[in-house]
């Protein structure tokens, strides 16, 4: 098969954005109004794994305890309780982070916050955070 027209050397696209620096690390901004593609909170993801693997290990009682768990684990109990708790995040929050789809005011740190064991209740909570 014979393509009509030949096709070029070079391709330019112009992709207008800003470099904005944030705790040391630069991002790229796009200007308002252009869509960003979605990506999963990579910290988020992996916190939500971790969680749902250590309630299956608490859950077939290969582990008595969260602290003989977290003994096992090299972390402090007090942490792996708190990263626990997201598996007490409604399903539709869950699907949202898995899918990328949780929004800017969903974060690692804001789901480590308390939140209301309500699945109604728990995205108001979360949006409303006392976090910035």
């Amino acid at each position: 098969m014979t393509r009509a027209t030949p096709v070029p050397d070079t391709v330019t696209i112009h992709v207008p954005f800003r470099l904005v620096k944030r705790g040391g690390r630069k991002e790229m901004q796009l200007p308002e109004g252009a869509s960003t593609p979605r990506r999963p909170d990579d910290a988020l993801v992996k916190a939500l794994a971790r969680a749902f693997r250590w309630k299956r290990m608490l859950e077939s009682s290969e582990y008595a305890t969260v602290a003989e768990l977290a003994e096992r684990e090299g972390i402090a109990p007090s942490y792996m309780t708190r990263v626990l708790r997201l598996t007490l995040l409604a399903p539709d929050i869950v699907e949202a982070i898995l899918d990328g789809k949780q929004g800017p005011l969903v974060t690692l740190v804001r789901v480590m916050e308390p939140f209301p064991v309500e699945w109604n209740d728990q995205l108001p909570s979360l949006r409303n955070s006392r976090m910035t």
